[in-house]
């Protein structure tokens, strides 16, 4: 049965130094690493930082890490993902990166934060629109699907995730205000009811104004289909990598039969 050995970055904002990206990299490769995630804000600054810098800059910091990316995934033969600003005429879009060495693709963020301190929504110009199927993509026989971290908690993607039979999750998160148990149990539960491996990344670093203070915590982990914490990082700028396999995933789908359970009665619809 296959194998894949995932890696997660955990960073604080790079903005214009990619210099430690391949510096882990290496570390990576040397582990056989076959897909590599980061957490939101990593490759540009926070938004609420956005909002008081040039166009220009955000949009350099955009086409840099890109550039970047692309010529280190080629040159190791890796799969990033990424979520990454880009500048449209209508404004920034908060979308997630695929890079490959052959291609790059974009995922837009379907659902941001909507919440006074913390409105992504008001701010991209993400459209509201009704929801698609988010970035799927297979490597080395897994099905893979990336989904941006506030998506987490709404469930059409998750019957996503069960419709189209998806291994791993990809979950790069930018997570504060010690919300630290409250998403290890999320991801726990989210990938033992649906038979998947979650690697989840978030960011380090602070970010303050003149009203609250965010302090993004780390715990980016790897979850298997039976809602283990296969590996976590704390609150220190580090990598994950892991080994994940099939057969955990059709074992775990074997033994508990949901999907089975579910298809039984849509056929007397």
């Amino acid at each position: 049965m296959s194998q894949l050995v995932v890696a997660a970055l955990q960073l604080p904002t790079l903005g214009m130094n990619a210099t430690r990206l391949e510096f882990y990299l290496k570390q990576a490769k040397q582990r056989d690493a076959d897909v590599m995630l980061l957490g939101e804000y990593v490759l540009n600054h926070f938004f609420k930082e956005i909002e008081t810098m040039s166009v220009n800059m955000v949009k350099a910091q955009t086409k840099k890490h890109l550039e970047f990316l692309k010529e280190l995934s080629m040159s190791y033969d890796i799969v990033f993902v990424a979520p990454i600003i880009v500048h449209k005429k209508d404004g920034y879009h908060k979308t997630i990166v695929k890079i490959t060495p052959n291609n790059i693709r974009y995922y837009e963020q379907q659902i941001l934060l909507p919440y006074a301190h913390w409105n992504e929504k008001k701010f991209f110009a993400n459209k509201v629109l009704p929801l698609e199927d988010a970035m799927t993509f297979s490597v080395k026989g897994f099905k893979v699907m990336v989904m941006a971290g506030f998506e987490l908690h709404f469930d059409p993607f998750w019957e996503q995730v069960t419709r189209k039979k998806v291994d791993l999750v990809l979950l790069p998160t930018a997570s504060t205000f010690g919300s630290h148990n409250r998403w290890r149990e999320l991801i726990k539960t989210k990938a033992f009811l649906h038979g998947c491996y979650i690697l989840r990344a978030n960011r380090l670093g602070e970010y303050a104004d003149d009203e609250v203070q965010w302090k993004f915590y780390g715990d980016t982990m790897l979850v298997s289909p039976e809602g283990e914490v296969e590996m976590m990082l704390e609150d220190k700028e580090s990598m994950l990598v892991e080994v994940i396999d099939k057969a955990d995933v059709n074992e775990h789908r074997k033994a508990w039969g949901f999907e089975k359970e579910l298809k039984e009665r849509e056929r007397l619809v």
